[in-house]
Order: structure tokens, then sequence, then C-alpha cells
């Protein structure tokens, strides 16, 4: 509960913090060169970056971006790991061996590193036009489909155990005995039966998105500037780190605390959502 309700606050202040600051006039993209690198005071509570723009008001932007880019990773490789997973756990045969050795072949692959080399490909040579190529809405959406290109092998497998349980149960028997087609089965039946588990890897894999995303952006692949996020933030501080210490702290201690919830919110679902699992262990 205590991750869920920080989590709600940090979203809440992610939607509502940049605008109502717009609205009152605060400006984080606003350079100050004369106020860089300033301590904490009542007009700056968090300090100044090295341009001198508002530390507090690039935290709350930043974090709008980051939790944009966990949630709509986490979404759409949860869209993609289930329909794959629903697919191999009820036709079976052929089509889930074809399936799963795909997922077994995802699984193989040097993640991070193969992350880092796509991230770094000119989206314009490939023929991409450049108006949907440049600009920072275009970096956010390559990291999401990157990070949901090879991130859907934990839900896909799991739905496609929980479907080969489903699968065989009475309510399964009796739709088919009345003439539902398989699909008709498998969407309508089985699939609200195992939303359980693609429910906690969802709320698990936000965390992990959250940590590739700032990862690729402290490599300086990520989300590109002048958007800012806690990761392209981290790398604006690193030849900073002893002179104003405060520029990687709150945007370090804010992925930690943001990735250290959502895990804890998905242990917490998955007890919640498991009848079988014992409260007591």
């Amino acid at each position: 509960m205590t991750a869920g309700w920080l989590l709600a606050a940090l979203v809440l202040v992610g939607l509502v913090g940049p605008p109502l600051c717009r609205a009152f006039g605060l400006d984080g993209e606003a350079v100050d060169l004369f106020g860089r690198l300033a301590p904490a005071s009542l007009e700056h509570p968090l300090g100044t970056d090295e341009l001198g723009r508002d530390l507090l008001l690039r935290l709350l932007e930043g974090g709008r971006i980051s939790l944009a880019v966990g949630l709509a990773g986490a979404l759409l490789t949860a869209v993609i790991g289930t329909a794959i997973g629903l697919a191999a756990g009820y036709a079976g045969g052929r089509v889930d061996a074809a399936l799963m050795r795909l997922t077994d072949a995802i699984i193989a692959l040097p993640l991070l590193p193969l992350l880092i080399v796509l991230a770094a490909v000119d989206p314009i040579k490939l023929g991409l036009p450049a108006a949907l190529a440049d600009g920072g809405l275009a970096s956010i959406w390559r990291i999401v489909l990157l990070v949901a290109l090879f991130g859907w092998t934990t839900v896909a497998r799991l739905v496609r155990a929980a479907v080969l349980s489903q699968k065989e149960r009475d309510y399964v028997r009796a739709a088919r005995a009345l003439g539902a087609g398989p699909w008709r089965i498998a969407v309508r039946h089985v699939l609200p039966n195992v939303a359980s588990p693609i429910i906690v890897a969802t709320t698990l894999s936000i965390g992990n998105i959250m940590l590739t995303e700032s990862v690729l952006s402290f490599l300086g692949l990520g989300i590109q500037p002048p958007l800012p996020s806690w990761g392209n933030m981290l790398t604006n501080a690193q030849e900073l780190i002893w002179q104003a210490p405060h520029l990687a702290v709150w945007p370090g201690a804010l992925i930690f605390l943001t990735v250290i919830a959502f895990n804890l919110l998905g242990d917490g679902l998955q007890d919640a959502l498991d009848p079988r699992g014992d409260a007591g262990i």
C-alpha cells in the first residue's frame, strides 16, 4: 500500500506539476548562466543545474517522461506477450512449439548490448521522414518500441503456462460443447481468468523498463534533449559530481525509489491476486 501511494503521488505530480508550473510562469528550460550550480534556496528549492535551470522543475518534467516510457513500454510489452502466450497455450502443437522457440531465441539475445546498438541506429538512414525521426517524441517512441520488441518474453511464458492449466477446465469444455469457436473461447473465457499473472508481470516490468531507459539515456542513446528524463539528467551530472553532487543525487534517488516502489507493488499484487498464496509466508 505504501508503494502504491508513493507511485500515485509521483504520477499525480508528474501529470499536474509541469502544467501548473507553466501556468504560474515557471519554466524549467529557462537558462540563467549567472545562477548556474546554485545551492538550494527559496527561489530554487533543489538548486540549479549547469545552465542555471531550476532542478525541481526539471525533475518534475523528467519524471513525467520517465514514467510515461515505463508505463507505455510495459503496456505494449504486455499486449505482445499476452497475444503470443495466449496463441501458444491454446493452439498447442506446432504453433506452440514455433512460438516458444521464438521466445527462447529472444531470451538468448544479449539484451542490453542489442538495445544499445539498435538505439544508436539513425532512423533517417532507414528511410523514415526527418519529421518523424527527429525530436524528443521520436526518441520516446523509439525506446518504447525497442523495449517492447524484446521484453515480451516473460509475459508470454507466464500467459502460456496459465492458459495450459485453464483450457482443460470445465467451463472451457462447456463453452466448446455449446459451439463456441476456439478463439472466442480463448479471448472471452480463458483470457479473463489469466489476468492475474499479466497484471503482476506488467507491474514488475515497469521498473525494469525505467532502468533500461535510464541506462540508454545515460549513454546518450535514450531520450534526447531538450526533453529531460531522469536518465539524461544523470548524464549531464556525471562531469559535475564533485562540484555539484545534487545534480546526480536527486534523479538517482527518484529512479531508485520508483523502481523499488513498482517492485513492491508487483509483489503485493501477486500476494493479493493469488488465491492459493499464503500471506503468512
